[in-house]
């Protein structure tokens, strides 16, 4: 690890057009880079938030031909900087996406890619419900990349209540694990903040968590609050409710030292009892 560096989380209001889409994000990314962030982060979905299922995969593209991978991959060259585009639908066939992340090095290169794993099927209270294992498919493999300051995890939204997948990636070296969201506004309220803060505790490490907020299409509702929690657990920023940026000087530094204070990373054992059960991996619709 090497250097502090200033991050930026980009909340954005997606809205069904994905060229909209990627203009109002890359209008925010340059104003991030001109306030002087070296990484900056997007949200879930960034190129869309379509709720309708078909219209969905009708817009949807492979990757290939996706429009934000080449926009995306030039804006980052173009400002020098290291960009993480949240997720974006990337069309696998006629009935499947998956949910993917992108990270472009300052030169437009796709450093790493990953597929969200764990996948949102469920109902709330107030009668919203969702099935998005019905639409994509589900990753299988957790990622972590080099960037120029140290080493970083990605995972998306509904991943952050899966504390495992997170002590996997601290073990394989991440001191910054990246939570772009699109995450609902009950589910928000209730539990955004903690499992954030209980994330960067629990490994040491720095969490960037960039989200979708305000109403979408169909009423479909994103609860905001794009945060940056410091591995002790101190909230950094907090982007509020409304489209914006938040910024954060990051120190890897401070990763040793909350790991040396609490070395539970050294402290993990193997135990015999109960252990997490093997579940078949969901399926996509159609498979």
């Amino acid at each position: 690890m090497s250097g502090k560096f200033k991050v930026a989380c980009v909340q954005l209001n997606a809205a069904r057009n994905i060229a909209a889409n990627i203009a109002a994000a890359s209008a925010l990314i340059r104003e991030a880079k001109g306030k002087g962030a070296q990484f900056i982060l997007t949200p879930e979905n960034t190129s869309m938030i379509e709720p309708k299922r078909a219209m969905m995969l009708e817009k949807a593209k492979p990757e290939a031909e996706h429009p934000g991978i080449p926009a995306f991959g030039a804006l980052a060259a173009e400002l020098g900087v290291w960009l993480l585009i949240g997720s974006m639908q990337i069309k696998l066939d006629a009935s499947t996406c998956a949910n993917r992340s992108f990270l472009f090095d300052d030169k437009g290169r796709i450093a790493a890619r990953y597929d969200k794993i764990h996948m949102f099927d469920v109902d709330l209270k107030a009668g919203e419900s969702y099935r998005e294992s019905a639409t994509f498919r589900p990753g299988e493999e957790a990622v972590v990349a080099d960037l120029p300051w140290g080493r970083v995890g990605l995972t998306v939204c509904y991943d952050v209540r899966f504390a495992y997948l997170y002590r996997a990636l601290a073990h394989a070296g991440a001191s910054f694990l990246t939570v772009p969201a699109a995450f609902t506004v009950p589910t928000g309220k209730a539990h955004w903040h903690t499992l954030l803060r209980a994330r960067a505790i629990e490994t040491g490490s720095y969490v960037l968590a960039p989200a979708q907020c305000g109403e979408h299409a169909e009423g479909r509702k994103t609860y905001g609050h794009s945060l940056i929690v410091a591995p002790w657990g101190e909230v950094l920023a907090d982007g509020g409710e409304e489209p914006g940026i938040i910024y954060a000087d990051v120190d890897p530094a401070k990763v040793a030292e909350a790991r040396s204070m609490i070395p539970a990373l050294r402290h993990d054992r193997k135990f015999s009892g109960p252990e997490l059960p093997t579940i078949e991996p969901l399926r996509a619709a159609g498979e």
